[in-house]
């Protein structure tokens, strides 16, 4: 284990703040909450330190997000993706336009599914970011993430975080692109009516609904895939109208 600093012989703290009844049932069974938070806390900065070395370091590289260990091969293929997209338009560094086309052009992962629950064709989206064609470009190509895009991908870590996940997927991209109030790729999704609340319910809803056909069939097929794809839309409307009764 990491050594800790210790001062004057007693460790610093840090206050956390729970809800009142998630607070009695951790008494209630005697977790070691020190150690729990020690340990959810290592694994953050990790994440958040991986993440800023790779939006803040150059992407010549033979693999940029080589660093990112705890994002899915689906998302790590969206970010190359998303480069390859800036640099074949000419641009002077990566945003958040290029991450959600990267998104897209992966074609396979559960953001696309949300998009179409909420109503969105992947390809109207791709369409509307309306990126220049690829090409050859005098200019020096994208050798960094921007602002917006750095913005994103750490908001993107966050939303994992928040909903107690130990990866970081499309679906959290998704939502750290759709969080993020400066870059192209967010505004093009809320002007298209995907906002980060309802984004974050469908994810939240996609999941569970993803778990528990997997507790039905362990060896998910491309039926329970369609399965869970026609299920998200109910589930979703479900969520908006209990939220509509209570005000």
């Amino acid at each position: 284990m990491t050594p800790t600093r210790v001062i004057n012989g007693v460790m610093p703290k840090i206050n956390v703040y729970l809800p009142e009844e998630l607070a009695e049932a951790v008494k209630a069974a005697e977790l070691p909450v020190s150690a729990i938070c020690q340990r959810a806390l290592e694994q953050s900065v990790k994440r958040a330190t991986a993440i800023r070395a790779t939006v803040l370091g150059d992407l010549d590289t033979d693999d940029p997000t080589a660093g990112l260990t705890h994002f899915t091969e689906r998302a790590r293929t969206a970010l190359k993706l998303a480069i390859t997209a800036a640099r074949g338009a000419g641009a002077t560094t990566v945003g958040t336009e290029h991450l959600l086309h990267g998104l897209i052009s992966e074609g396979s992962n559960l953001a696309l599914r949300i998009l179409r629950t909420e109503e969105l064709d992947p390809a109207l989206v791709q369409r509307t970011l309306d990126l220049p064609e690829p090409g050859a470009h005098d200019g020096p190509q994208a050798s960094r993430f921007g602002a917006d895009a750095a913005n994103a991908l750490e908001l993107t870590a966050v939303e994992a975080m928040a909903l107690g996940h130990n990866y970081v997927g499309c679906e959290h991209l998704l939502l750290g692109i759709v969080a993020e109030p400066d870059g192209a790729g967010g505004r093009v999704l809320r002007e298209l009516g995907l906002d980060a609340r309802s984004a974050r319910k469908a994810v939240a809803a996609a999941l569970s609904g993803y778990a528990h056909l997997r507790a039905q069939a362990p060896d998910p097929t491309a039926a329970v895939s369609a399965a869970l794809t026609a299920a998200l839309a109910p589930v979703v409307a479900r969520i908006e109208r209990l939220e509509q009764r209570l005000g």
